[in-house]
C-alpha cells in the first residue's frame, strides 16, 4: 500500500472515530491518539478488508435482506 492510500485509510479511521462519538462522549487527545495508534497497528497487522471485499459483503447482506423481507410480505387480493 502506498503512502497516499495509507493516508486515505487513516483519514477514514479518523472520520469514523469522530462520527461514532456522541457529543457527551468527547475523548481527550491522549485517548484519541491511542485509538489511532491501535487502528494503525491493526492495519499494519493486516486486520482490514479491501474495498472489493466490503462491496462483496454488502452484496451478500443485500441478498440476505431481500430474501428475509420477502418472507413476511402478504399478497393483496
Amino acid at each position: 500500500m502506498n503512502d497516499a492510500e495509507k493516508k486515505s485509510v487513516l483519514q477514514l479511521i479518523k472520520t469514523f472515530l469522530n462520527s461514532t462519538k456522541r457529543p457527551a462522549e468527547y475523548i481527550n487527545i491522549e485517548q484519541y491518539n491511542q485509538e489511532l495508534a491501535e487502528a494503525e497497528a491493526e492495519f499494519q497487522n493486516g486486520e482490514f478488508i479491501t474495498h472489493e471485499e466490503m462491496l462483496n459483503q454488502m452484496k451478500q447482506w443485500q441478498k440476505k435482506n431481500t430474501r428475509l423481507s420477502g418472507r413476511n410480505v402478504r399478497k393483496r387480493k
